[in-house]
C-alpha cells in the first residue's frame, strides 16, 4: 500500500515556476509508476504527466509539454513536478496518485493509478 501527500503549490504569476513535491510511504513505491493529475473548478480531472516506476519512462500532456518536468527520488520516496512558464490555464488542484501494478510502463488512465494524494492547489494570475 502506498500514501501519497503533495506539497508546494500556491499563488503565482504566469511566466514564472513552482515545483510541487509528493511524498510516499509504503515499500512498493520504488516499483511503481506515478502519475501527476490536476483538476480545474467545472472540469474533469485530467492527466499531466507521468514516470515509469525506475524513471526511464515519461508522458506528457501536450497542453504541458516542454512547460513540465517531472522526476522521481527512489531514495527519498519522493515524485517532483517542476511547473516552468505557468499559464493561467494551468491553476487547478494538482494530484499525485500511484499505478496498482508493479513495474509497468507509464499510463494516462486514470482508473489504473489506485493510490491518491489529498491534492495542492496551484493557482496562476496573469
Amino acid at each position: 500500500q502506498v500514501q501519497l501527500v503533495e506539497s508546494g503549490g500556491g499563488l503565482v504569476q504566469a511566466g514564472t515556476s513552482l515545483k510541487l513535491s509528493c511524498a510516499a510511504s509504503g515499500r512498493s513505491f520504488s516499483s511503481v509508476a506515478l502519475g501527476w493529475f490536476r483538476q480545474a473548478p467545472g472540469k474533469e480531472r485530467e492527466f499531466v504527466t507521468a514516470i515509469s516506476w525506475n524513471g526511464a519512462s515519461k508522458d506528457y500532456a501536450e497542453s504541458v509539454k516542454g512547460r513540465f518536468t517531472v522526476s522521481r527520488d527512489n531514495a527519498k520516496n519522493t515524485v517532483y513536478l517542476q511547473m516552468n512558464s505557468v499559464k493561467p490555464e494551468d491553476t487547478a488542484v494538482y494530484y499525485c496518485a500511484a499505478d496498482r501494478r508493479l513495474y509497468r510502463t507509464v499510463v494516462r488512465t486514470p482508473a489504473t493509478y489506485e493510490y491518491w494524494g489529498q491534492g495542492t492547489q496551484v493557482t496562476v494570475s496573469s
